[in-house]
């Protein structure tokens, strides 16, 4: 069985106003948590990026029981699931050090041609994950459902949000959501979040951002013929 594991306090840096770890950089940790444990298997960036290949995550689910608060001492597990033909799933578990569960995640990766954008199959590379079973995965991501759209934006992608890929990096769909959101600066609790990345965003591109609220969830896409992105967030 093989989990990785690091220990991390919250700084300053890491929370919002309201004291609390800020969604981007959860997803930030769980990126590179993702990364870290992918490098320790012998599947690193000579088997990847090196070689003009890139690793993508196309779906992303949490169910949060609360985001730790500054100053406090957090224990971030991860493991990867049973590799699906091209999909590579990975799960995630966020704990206080007394083992207080805070939050639990999963993604889907998928690899991709850095200079076509086009898929790539795990054997082109020779990439091969061994899967982990923990009995604490919680399902696979799914797209987000939908709810109807009332307010629109437009937003254009700072080069402050284009990661080493070029383009726009999946955690900077979130601090989008919440700028955008009533609900994140009034501080009410998060309970879960779903994102869905189909199309890549580059830096520059201006496009209208789209959202709708039922109760305490919140929708959040972009996108003509079909959605770019779409993001669920549940809220208290």
């Amino acid at each position: 069985m093989s989990i990785w594991e690091a220990e991390r306090r919250i700084l300053s840096s890491d929370v919002d106003m309201h004291r609390r770890l800020r969604l981007s950089v959860l997803f930030t940790w769980l990126q590179e948590a993702a990364i870290a444990h992918t490098e320790a298997l012998g599947m690193g960036r000579d088997k990847t990026l090196d070689r003009g290949i890139l690793w993508v995550v196309t779906l992303q689910r949490a169910t949060i029981e609360r985001l730790p608060e500054y100053d406090e001492q957090v224990v971030l597990r991860s493991w990867p699931g049973h590799t699906m033909h091209v999909l590579f799933p990975r799960y995630f578990a966020l704990e206080t050090t007394a083992g207080e569960p805070l939050v639990r995640a999963s993604s889907l990766w998928t690899l991709t041609d850095l200079r076509t954008r086009k898929l790539v199959f795990p054997e082109r590379c020779g990439v091969v994950i061994n899967g982990t079973e923990t009995g604490e995965e919680i399902p696979l991501p799914s797209a987000p459902r939908p709810l109807p759209c009332t307010e629109t934006r437009p937003f254009t992608v700072p080069y402050s949000y284009v990661d080493l890929n070029g383009h726009m990096n999946n955690t900077r769909y979130l601090d989008l959501a919440e700028d955008i959101l009533p609900a994140a600066a009034e501080g009410r609790a998060l309970r879960s979040v779903a994102t869905e990345y189909s199309r890549e965003l580059s830096f520059g591109e201006t496009f209208d951002v789209r959202w709708g609220a039922e109760g305490g969830s919140y929708y959040i896409t972009a996108g003509e013929d079909k959605p770019w992105f779409r993001l669920r967030l549940e809220y208290d």
